[in-house]
């Protein structure tokens, strides 16, 4: 009984942080490593977590976390990277921001931007900026896909295409170890690449955790992006290739 309300609690830390160690568990419930061990397999084999070396995280692959899940992972971090975006935007400005937690969380950090245009196939973004009476807010239409307000499809490209943004702001699921943005929906790959074509600066955002997981789509390379906007400390492979591409790599 004490087991499983441990790892209950074990499960909704992860879910908090993305990510546990065995060394931090063991210490906080006062138990041995051996024992936090065997809890976190217990989570690995019903698939609510993942293994790695010296702990757990969210599991992912091919399935993409749900969507309240991700709102709920490493939130200080995503706050603190969407305040160093949102301060790069200058007043003024034409931006387009796709369907992600991060991007969400830089529309409330531009809520005192003054006559913005923001163009977005994210519901939730557009939610969040109703509040802001300075910016016009331009819907991208298309299939509504219910599980995280997104909007895609053949429709939202062809809207996306009669702009042209100053800055396009984009989350992504994974990057990968050569630089490449991942995600998992095709049809939500295509509204971002069609806006990274249709736009003169490319923000990209990505959290620490989305160094350590992986989706089976490319949107595009980290070499395409202006700047990366993240709490992660990169290898120093991709921060080489990040100064060679041109790309500014700004630490939250």
């Amino acid at each position: 009984m004490v087991s499983n309300f441990r790892q209950k609690e074990i499960l909704e830390l992860a879910r908090e942080e993305g990510k546990v160690t065995v060394d931090s568990l063991a210490a906080q419930y006062d138990v041995t490593v051996q024992t936090i061990r065997r809890d976190l397999s217990d989570l690995a084999d019903s698939g609510r977590l993942e293994r790695v070396h010296g702990g757990a995280v969210i599991p992912s692959g091919v399935v993409n976390i749900i969507y309240e899940e991700r709102r709920r992972l490493n939130e200080a971090g995503k706050k603190a990277i969407a305040v160093k975006c949102a301060h790069a935007i200058p007043q003024g400005a034409s931006v387009f921001m796709n369907i992600g937690t991060t991007t969400e969380a830089v529309a409330r950090q531009l809520l005192d931007h003054e006559n913005l245009l923001v163009v977005t196939n994210n519901l939730n973004i557009a939610n969040i900026l109703s509040a802001n009476h300075s910016c016009e807010i331009i819907l991208a239409g298309g299939i509504l896909r219910r599980a995280d307000g997104g909007i895609v499809g053949g429709m939202t490209v062809e809207m996306v295409k009669q702009f042209k943004f100053d800055f396009s702001v984009l989350g992504c699921s994974a990057i990968d170890s050569d630089g490449d943005l991942l995600d998992f929906d095709g049809q939500e790959v295509m509204v971002s690449s069609t806006a990274i074509k249709r736009s003169r600066k490319i923000m990209v955002l990505a959290d620490y955790l989305k160094f350590q997981r992986t989706a089976p789509l490319k949107i595009c390379s980290l070499g395409d992006a202006d700047f990366l906007f993240t709490d992660a400390t990169l290898s120093k492979d991709l921060m080489a290739n990040c100064e060679s591409w041109g790309t500014e790599v700004v630490m939250a």
